[in-house]
């Protein structure tokens, strides 16, 4: 009745109409106060005195915190329990909590904030990745992988090159900022309304602060304005801070965040600094690679550790690597701790291999696509098995790149970009091919689970419950579908209720990519539970053998002698009491992982894609455009494919934005610069290419048995916009006539555009 039908999803109309229900948009109670943060001002320094008497004596002022006023412990959970809600001794970047103030008016308690007098003794702080490697400053211990014999493989290589190069970090940006609504309830309990990803988690932390069990905390979010990662661990702050200042006032208190303080605060995607060394024969078939990946991880861990373990999971991208030695620095650094971003770690390992690759081919002189299909992964057992150990079973990363290098027509279109270029003096255009393999499961087993209630009411109606959160990818519309197809009764029956933690308990994040499958099946276990359970019914109360008995288009055929329709049914079970409410649960089989060898099976399957990007840029500006994309992506037999379109979509634009207009930048004192619209430049909608061609990929069902045979589609496509980058560093080798590598830097903004067309300028010069 539903699957793979492109259905809108369930709050389009709420969404453009403005009635959309979030956070900052439930009603309050007449007595709520309104917090405050109040944030370090240096980037490293000890605390000589902290005083707030003239934040207490503000107009408005009901309640000053710090960490004095912490009932259970000073920590924001994780495995290091390295990161505390508010600053005690010292302070390590600009942006630390120090006190939280609540009042009767948002602006009261803004203001308020400001009027703490802070004596800091200042100590020296640093930023850069490098130095932090070679100080040996980490938040968590280097980790090393290693496959055959890399080193001998270079030496014996006919060709080996070695190169450096900075992946930028990124903001996430989402359109609604961190938010939690505290209100007191009896026997001390509390319930906080958040905007967050893993409710649960924040459940953890907040009973280890508050110095309580997490039954006495519930957690409820029914939608997001985004999250792209940034809302899966750093909530759990907010909501620890308006938690603490609700119980010492006994009173509703809203901490909702300002976008400049959210930036400042808030971690990002990990910055990289790589270096790597590659040998490869005269068709660029690489025969050994060496990989060092360092990253800005922040003053904690937070979620750098399997951040860090993915990237170096993902170093192959879609190529078979043999011989292969990779290191992973996580380094700490005077800056917000850096969390979770879409793709976790993955777009900034692929980008590596990417590199690489592009390096080899400007060495060679050839098709940077002729040494990327060179090196791809094979099949059936021959060069299909991953550097961690796991075998790539379904690669149709041949299949994809084909049949998209033609639809695009790849080789015309790169021919007459090489005659335009050679006959433009000033504007030069670049294309490039790249693909995407990409791992879908939680590399931490344990939240490959997921859970779901569901009700039936006696009129027919249904109401559903799941661990996921909605943050506008459609979530709750593709389990709603699934719960529908099961009960062949339409959409418009079933409700899906807000995410709570005491619905559903011990929730994973929704995150990994992992939303539709785990709650999905979820929700389909539940529902065929009372489904069986209303057919063994049926078979009893109307006499019929059950073996007859069919649901379809919201009837129940009773063998060929009745048919009622499911309202009917469901109000018949209830008069003869008929549990008509059912839990599921679902756990991801036949994976498995071992953290200290790093091998195993950390993914249940792979998701593959491939763009082709132009661009066209101007080499006395920086100035860029992208012009054209042509993307064919992997989703599987789509649960619904209007959604997964728009995330392929936004995953693009998204990623294209990180690598080419997305800069971080902090100044001498540590302070982060870009932390507003003005200086943070995320794309818009002119930024969108003109034509912008998106295809799934037909005729390929999941061959795991996942939901429907659909696949993950949040994260894989963000890494497609690596074709974006890959373009423009084109675009730039053409002003060498293509005989060199131009050292361009991601995010490939203007300046770095200009500083990459002078060197290869430089170079040219040189070699003449």
């Amino acid at each position: 009745m539903s699957i793979g039908k492109p259905i809108k999803h369930d709050s389009a109309e709420l969404h453009v109409t403005g009635a959309a229900h979030y956070t900052d948009d439930l009603p309050e109670p007449r007595d709520t106060l309104y917090a405050a943060i109040g944030i370090s001002q240096q980037a490293h320094a000890r605390l000589r005195s902290v005083n707030l008497d003239a934040v207490r004596q503000a107009a408005g002022v009901i309640a000053v915190i710090t960490a004095a006023d912490i009932t259970g412990v000073n920590h924001l959970g994780g495995a290091m329990q390295d990161e505390p809600v508010f600053a005690t001794d010292t302070v390590e970047y600009i942006g630390q909590a120090i006190f939280a103030v609540a009042a009767t008016s948002v602006e009261a308690a803004r203001r308020a904030a400001r009027l703490a007098v802070i004596d800091y003794d200042p100590l020296p702080h640093n930023l850069d990745i490098q130095h932090a490697v070679e100080q040996q400053q980490f938040v968590l211990p280097s980790k090393h992988l290693q496959r055959g014999q890399p080193e001998t493989a270079l030496q014996q290589a006919p060709h080996r090159l070695s190169g450096h190069f900075q992946l930028g970090g990124q903001e996430h940006f989402y359109l609604e900022g961190m938010i939690a609504f505290a209100l007191p309830r009896e026997h001390g309990d509390v319930l906080i309304y958040s905007s967050t990803q893993h409710p649960h988690h924040d459940q953890k932390t907040l009973a280890s602060v508050l110095g309580l069990t997490e039954k006495d905390i519930v957690l409820e979010c029914r939608r997001m304005g985004g999250a792209f990662g940034g809302k899966e661990s750093q909530p759990a702050l907010f909501a620890s801070i308006a938690a603490l200042l609700a119980l010492k006032t006994q009173r509703p208190v809203k901490l909702r965040l300002d976008r400049d303080d959210d930036i400042t605060i808030t971690g990002k995607r990990h910055c990289f600094d790589i270096h790597y060394e590659a040998g490869f024969n005269d068709a660029g078939l690489l025969q050994g690679v060496k990989l060092v990946y360092a990253s800005r991880c922040g003053i904690s861990a937070d979620l750098s550790g399997p951040v860090n373990d993915r990237s170096m999971f993902h170093a192959d991208n879609a190529y078979y690597l043999e011989h292969v030695d990779i290191v992973s620095h996580r380094c700490k650094t005077n800056s917000q701790s850096n969390t979770a971003f879409r793709g976790f770690g993955g777009p900034q390992g692929m980008m590596a291999i990417e590199y690489v690759l592009d390096d080899v081919a400007r060495y060679l002189q050839c098709d940077p696509l002729a040494v990327r299909r060179a090196n791809f992964y094979g099949t059936n057992g021959v060069r299909s098995q991953t550097h961690y150990g796991m075998e790539v079973e379904d690669n149709i990363i041949q299949r994809i790149v084909n049949e998209l290098e033609s639809s695009a027509d790849y080789q015309q279109r790169r021919a007459d970009i090489i005659a335009f270029n050679r006959n433009s003096p000033w504007l030069k255009k670049g294309m490039a091919l790249t693909p995407v393999k990409f791992g879908i499961s939680f590399t931490a087993t344990f939240f490959n689970q997921a859970g779901a209630l569901l009700h039936i009411y006696s009129d027919g109606s249904v109401q559903l419950n799941h661990g996921g959160l909605e943050m506008g990818q459609g979530l709750y519309t593709k389990v709603a579908q699934v719960v529908a197809e099961e009960l062949q009764i339409p959409l418009s029956q079933i409700r899906c209720t807000a995410t709570r933690t005491d619905k559903v308990p011990n929730a994973s994040a929704t995150a990994a990519s992992s939303g539709s499958d785990l709650n999905g099946m979820a929700a389909q276990d539940a529902a065929r539970t009372l489904k069986q359970r209303l057919t063994e019914f049926a078979a009893s109360h109307y006499g019929v053998d059950a073996a007859s008995i069919v649901f379809q288009d919201g009837q129940i055929h009773l063998g060929t002698a009745k048919t009622v329709s499911f309202a009917h049914l469901a109000h018949d079970a209830w008069i003869n009491r008929i549990s008509l409410s059912a839990t599921g649960f679902y756990r991801t089989p036949k994976i498995h992982y071992d953290p200290q060898t790093m091998t195993g099976r950390p993914f249940y399957y792979f998701a593959y894609g491939a763009a082709v990007s132009e661009v066209i840029i101007d080499t006395l500006t920086g100035e860029n455009r992208v012009v054209r994309v042509d993307i064919l992506h992997d989703v599987g037999q789509s649960l619904n494919p209007a959604l997964d379109i728009g995330q392929i979509e936004g995953g693009f634009i998204q990623g294209m934005g990180w690598l080419t207009t997305e800069q971080l930048w902090w100044d001498n004192s540590g302070r982060l610069r870009t932390h507003a619209p003005s200086t943070y430049k995320i794309p818009v909608a002119g930024d969108i290419p003109t034509q912008f061609t998106v295809k799934l990929l037909d005729n390929n069902a999941n061959v795991e048995h996942t939901i429907y045979r659909s696949k993950a589609v949040g994260e894989p496509p963000l890494m497609l916009a690596m074709s974006v980058f890959f373009a423009l560093r084109d675009a730039v080798a053409s002003v060498g006539d293509y005989r060199c590598s131009p050292p361009l830097q991601a995010p490939a903004t203007p300046e770095a555009i200009l500083n990459a067309v002078q060197a290869v300028r430089d170079t040219m010069q040189d070699n003449a």
